[in-house]
């Protein structure tokens, strides 16, 4: 059944009449008109509100979860002053302040992180990069981890007491992953053809972390459903290139 809806209100429009000006009527040229009845705003409605609201998550998703990173200094609060496998190697001691059990790594992944120095060519730690996400004026260090399977490790770090703490850790099979003003997005595949999930990572002042505030599934956009058929050009004109199509270019490097 659809919701009730009150009617709108009668709106009326007044006609100004100017000083020794002749009387004109409001439906003359130029005069106002109607846009014809605003809808009233619709109070929410509670469904089944006897059942008792849960005291306790079913599941625990890592959100919130932080860890100060053992034998890190952070000179004058600069993360661009340390070393990111360093950070990372650091991190495999970690402890979290709970156990979510998300921050931890596959058995072959932090085997590949402890050799970065021996076997650089095999080493999962990307380029880091650098924002201030909590809005404290100090930047804090970002770094993907790749992992099997195309997935992909992120982890922001927090300047913290001369120290570091971990703030957010999360995996996803990525997109893309964005920084947007102090938001950190991740862009992840759906089952669903032609959609993409869409989660906004930003910093909570009372819990100190991370939290995903928003978590959306949106449609793909259309430069990513997909090569277009390219046309094949007669021989009087040149085919046009296409601003879509990507260029090659080498391996990312972050903002520094």
């Amino acid at each position: 059944m659809r919701p009730h809806r009150a009617p709108a209100a009668t709106r009326t429009a007044v006609c100004a009449v100017a000083a020794l000006a002749l009387l004109s009527g409001c439906g003359a040229a130029g005069g106002l008109e109607s846009a014809g009845d605003a809808p009233s705003a619709v109070e929410p409605k509670a469904l089944w509100p006897e059942l008792p609201p849960a005291s306790s998550a079913p599941y625990d998703y890592g959100e919130g979860e932080t860890a100060k990173i053992p034998g890190i200094r952070v000179t004058g609060g600069d993360v661009r002053r340390l070393d990111p496998v360093t950070v990372a190697q650091a991190g495999l001691k970690a402890k979290t302040d709970r156990d979510s059990g998300l921050d931890e790594l596959p058995d072959g992944t932090v085997r590949q992180i402890k050799a970065c120095r021996t076997a650089p060519e095999d080493c999962p730690v990307l380029p880091p990069y650098y924002r201030d996400l909590t809005g404290d004026g100090r930047d804090e260090l970002v770094l993907g981890i790749r992992m099997p399977d195309q997935q992909l490790a992120v982890r922001v770090y927090m300047p913290d007491g001369g120290g570091l703490t971990r703030i957010m850790s999360t995996y996803d099979a990525v997109i893309s992953v964005e920084l947007a003003g102090r938001d950190l997005i991740m862009r992840a595949p759906s089952m669903i053809p032609g959609y993409e999930y869409r989660t906004a990572w930003s910093w909570d002042d009372r819990q100190r972390a991370m939290l995903p505030t928003r978590d959306e599934i949106l449609r793909t956009p259309e430069h990513r459903k997909g090569p277009r058929p390219k046309r094949t050009p007669t021989p009087s004109t040149d085919a046009p290139s296409d601003p879509d199509t990507p260029t090659p270019s080498g391996s990312a490097t972050g903002s520094r």
